[in-house]
């Protein structure tokens, strides 16, 4: 995991290599990486979508997931990392940590995965090792620990130090070789001060964390490698500190101690605590790393394949599981059959006929399962914690070319939208328009080329909409009542309820204080589904309402004519109501951009910024280089790719995060929701 361009598919490339999985290294930049198979990931030299494979080293099986940098696929690395044990974070020893690094070792943090470093770019001008560790330190809040050190740098980086050993290893540069030969010797004497000082401080941080180790050291008793190997590896799984490795993926240094070091101090399955499920009845079960044990596992991604149809990744967390029995899901409360397994190689399949504890594999046949699924023994039901993906931020309008293809473009988009969970297709209701929602205008871009690649659908395409939010900023008590009297039973349902604003990120939290039986318990659950559907719509422009607190305060019921339909209805005149009167206000979504530009276009670049609504946040300097951090509302984002190559000559490059919602200022909000008004007559016109 690690920002773009940080060398994630050039290092798994080279892992494919010397665990004799690829008989041929592919390069990125050349169309030709194994883990890079999409045609869009080979034409543009990223990585779109997480690819899973596995290779064998020192008699252990590794699966490994390469996933995406940009931000636009953050959905893959969050799948990735809820379903992993452990993960290597890769830095740019020149860029050091970015804002998606930052990101990506949130969301590493959130899941509680051990990881390792791996300063990778070593070999690139203005490479700094020690910068890059200080920088883990401030931006990340980690506890970095060198377990090797480099032996020079930028050209004339020729190898590591490995700390643990006090041996030095050096690579031999000719082509023919490929990083395959390389040799131990003797620390070089102008290095071995530098090598003791970061052995002390890595044994410092060892002492401070592992008790066992701490008692040798304070005796002044030798250290063997295996003590220090088990407390780095105790160390690591614990959360305490981070091994920092480094080496230069592309002249191939430094993999095969990685490699090495993935197998030392990243947890395997049974390493891991116990995973902790519900039963269907809610109650805790914990499910144990056995071949034994009944089956559980987790569908963390769904593929297309163009010949065996639907293929469901699972990661099996306990028993195991023969292709061509049954299944059940949980999730669904459905039983499944599968019918092939396979052992996924990027795109490649090798047929398997059982999969087991640690495994991760994909099964064909699933009709119903979907990502965050819990696919368990009919005779064992549990649910595992499913996956969390963020909301979209931004949507365009889709349509056919054709009105022949209208009902297949519909059945692509929904394939589309099972695959990728942080992908949207609605269908605007006032308009009768199709909108398509993502994190950002690559991934939209990438899924329209996707519909004329894989489907052979062209379609047209409106201009980006920025994905608003409404919330309110006062409390405000309302009735609701909805009275409806013809030949026969009639509706009847009446409500009291107190809407109020709940803080940033917090969300919808509503709170029944009926008391008496006023209302019968049976409606409680109507009024809040009816106050939910009125948050969909909100009152300034239509977009939807978040961070709101609902109180069910009082009302009355009829014992013939009230119904769950008539207190829904209620509920959402009631909330309707109110949140005019409690000063509803527009949220945008607000990005936190990241600018790298060279020191002589950098007053260009603030200005720039600045005449987009943007706020600087800080101006970091580097070699030859200033970085720019900045907080950018999305809806001054569009087009920012083509002003920026066009201020600096395309020297310039930007990365750009979701950092929260923020509200608009009056006159500004005025002007959206015209503009809206406008569009939609446009459209129904």
């Amino acid at each position: 995991m690690a920002h773009i361009d940080a060398g994630k598919t050039t290092t798994t490339e080279r892992i494919l290599y010397y665990t004799n999985v690829s008989y041929k290294m592919g390069e990125v930049h050349d169309g030709t990486a194994v883990m890079d198979w999409m045609e869009q990931e080979q034409e543009r030299g990223i990585t779109i979508t997480s690819a899973a494979t596995a290779c064998m080293w020192r008699y252990n099986r590794v699966n490994i997931i390469d996933t995406p940098g940009h931000v636009d696929f953050t959905a893959e690395v969050e799948r990735s990392l809820r379903i992993l044990d452990g993960a290597v974070a890769l830095f740019c020893a020149v860029g050091g940590v970015e804002p998606q690094s930052e990101a990506v070792w949130r969301q590493a943090d959130r899941y509680r995965v051990p990881r390792i470093a791996f300063v990778n770019k070593m070999d690139r001008t203005g490479a700094d090792f020690a910068r890059v560790v200080s920088a883990m330190k401030d931006r990340l809040g980690a506890n970095p620990m060198p377990v090797q050190i480099p032996i020079g740098s930028e050209e004339h980086f020729a190898g590591v130090i490995d700390l643990i050993r006090m041996k030095a290893v050096t690579y031999d540069d000719t082509e023919s070789v490929l990083g395959t030969e390389f040799t131990i010797n003797d620390i070089p004497s102008n290095m071995i001060d530098e090598a003791y000082e970061h052995r002390e401080r890595m044994i410092e941080i060892l002492a401070d964390n592992e008790e066992e180790l701490l008692n040798k050291y304070l005796k002044e008793e030798a250290l063997s490698q295996e003590d220090i190997i088990q407390a780095i590896r105790k160390t690591t799984l614990a959360l305490k500190a981070t091994p920092v490795l480094c080496g230069a993926a592309f002249k191939n240094k430094g993999v095969q101690p990685l490699l090495d070091a993935v197998v030392d101090f990243l947890p395997s399955p049974v390493d891991m605590p116990p995973v902790v499920g519900e039963d269907l009845n809610g109650e805790s079960v914990t499910v144990e790393a056995q071949d034994e044990e009944p089956f559980s596992s987790l569908a963390f991604k769904i593929m297309t394949d163009p010949f065996v149809g639907q293929l469901t990744y699972v990661r099996v967390y306990s028993g195991a599981l023969q292709a061509g029995s049954y299944i059940y899901n949980a999730s669904k409360q459905k039983k499944e059959r599968v019918g092939r397994i396979y052992k996924m190689h990027a795109d490649k399949r090798e047929e398997l006929q059982e999969i087991r504890t640690g495994d991760i594999a994909a099964i064909a046949g699933l009709r119903e399962t979907a990502t965050g699924d819990t696919l368990c023994d009919e005779k064992h039901p549990l649910l595992l914690e499913t996956v969390e993906f963020p909301d979209p931020v931004i949507a365009i309008a889709i349509e056919p070319k054709t009105k022949a293809d209208e009902e297949k473009l519909d059945v692509a988009l929904g394939k589309i939208a099972r695959e990728d969970p942080s992908f949207t297709v609605k269908v605007d209701k006032e308009t009768g328009q199709t909108l398509i929602s993502g994190m950002g205008e690559l991934h939209l871009e990438i899924i329209v080329e996707r519909l004329s690649r894989e489907f052979g659908l062209g379609a047209n395409i409106g201009n980006p909409q920025v994905a608003y939010r409404e919330t309110i900023r006062k409390r405000f008590k309302s009735e609701g009542k909805f009275v409806r009297q013809s030949g026969g039973r009639g509706q009847y349902g009446h409500v009291w309820i107190e809407v109020g604003p709940n803080e940033p990120g917090g969300g919808f939290a509503f709170k029944s204080k009926i008391v008496g039986g006023v209302i019968p318990r049976e409606y409680v659950p109507a009024v809040e589904k009816g106050v939910r559907e009125a948050m969909e719509n909100g009152v300034l422009a239509g977009y939807p309402v978040v961070d709101v607190t609902v109180s069910l305060l009082d009302g009355s019921y009829h014992q013939v004519d009230s119904s769950e339909v008539a207190f829904k209805i209620a509920a959402s005149i009631a909330f309707k109501n109110a949140a005019r009167r409690a000063h509803p206000v527009l949220l945008e979504p607000i990005m936190s951009v990241e600018v790298v530009v060279p020191k002589e276009y950098m007053g260009d670049v603030i200005g720039s910024l600045n005449s987009r609504r943007g706020r600087i946040v800080s101006i970091e300097s580097r070699t030859e280089s200033e970085s720019i951090n900045a907080e950018v509302p999305l809806a001054e984002m569009f087009g920012y790719a083509t002003d920026l190559r066009s201020k600096t000559q395309g020297r310039a490059t930007f990365t750009m995060n979701f950092l929260n919602y923020n509200a608009v200022s009056e006159d500004l909000a005025r002007d959206i929701v015209d503009k809206k008004k406008i569009r939609q007559d446009n459209d129904k016109n």
